[in-house]
């Protein structure tokens, strides 16, 4: 993999904003050829260096879903990136077109991997940024994302899956994980089903990794986003299950960075 940073020093896409204490600045990097538009978000009031998270996104690509929860991420004190894994900050139209769009990098797991390691060099290279606390967070899609990232080797010292596809064409790459593994999982999930998360079970006990599955019952698919009223079945916004799984990331964090 050939991963390049045009500055961030990075080249700057967009001017720093000013939200509270909140700075926000569009990154450019890439991946390759490909050119990349990730969003980076920290609160300006802590000091020093501290730890940074990489948020990926759901099968919609980088809109403002992501982008709002790494701003929650920054307000508890993280540097946090909301990586585009798509690249030229692509945002599907609508379900047929992510669902392509996912497709391809499920399809292509390597690929996915150097898109989700590429973001994860652009935040460990940022000036206020403790390179030695790096997590992973990742919603739907952007959950496999996550546990690819995992899965590759990165040093990471934690990943969270809400609501995230757990299979992988390759479970003998668990034995790379460094990081612990928090999956967040609706019980009542249609798309990812018990079977798939038997399956993760097995692939991290065989491979000794520290993880822990929490499953919420009533919650279904893309539980944590408001933006899912149901339109597609299995696909609903549970307003306990958002809250509760956000609380168990807060305290998973407090322990492991």
């Amino acid at each position: 993999m050939k991963t390049a940073l045009i500055g961030l020093a990075i080249t700057l896409f967009s001017a720093s904003q000013v939200y509270a204490a909140l700075k926000t600045q569009t990154v450019i990097y890439k991946q390759d050829d490909a050119i990349m538009q990730g969003y980076l978000t920290y609160d300006d009031s802590f000091t020093g260096k501290r730890p940074g998270i990489v948020v990926f996104p759901e099968w919609w690509g980088l809109n403002d879903y992501p982008k709002m929860r790494a701003d929650m991420l920054a307000k508890l004190g993280y540097v946090a990136f909301a990586a585009d894994v798509y690249g030229d900050g692509l945002v599907a139209k609508d379900s047929k077109e992510a669902g392509a769009l996912a497709t391809k990098y499920k399809d292509d797991r390597e690929l996915l991997r150097d898109r989700a390691r590429a973001a994860l060099a652009t935040l460990k290279t940022l000036p206020n940024v403790d390179p030695s606390k790096l997590a992973a967070i990742g919603y739907c899609f952007g959950g496999t994302a996550a546990l690819e990232l995992a899965r590759s080797g990165a040093d990471l010292k934690a990943v969270v899956s809400f609501h995230g596809g757990l299979n992988t064409p390759t479970p003998q790459d668990a034995r790379n994980i460094k990081a612990q593994i928090l999956v967040l999982h609706g019980a009542d999930d249609p798309v990812v089903t018990p079977e798939e998360v038997a399956g993760f079970e097995k692939e991290m006990q065989q491979a000794a990794v520290k993880y822990e599955v929490i499953k919420y019952p009533g919650a279904v698919h893309s539980f944590t986003n408001p933006a899912s009223k149901g339109d597609i079945p299995g696909v609903k916004y549970n307003a306990e299950a958002d809250a509760k799984s956000w609380q168990a990331m807060k305290d998973f964090f407090d322990k492991t960075l």
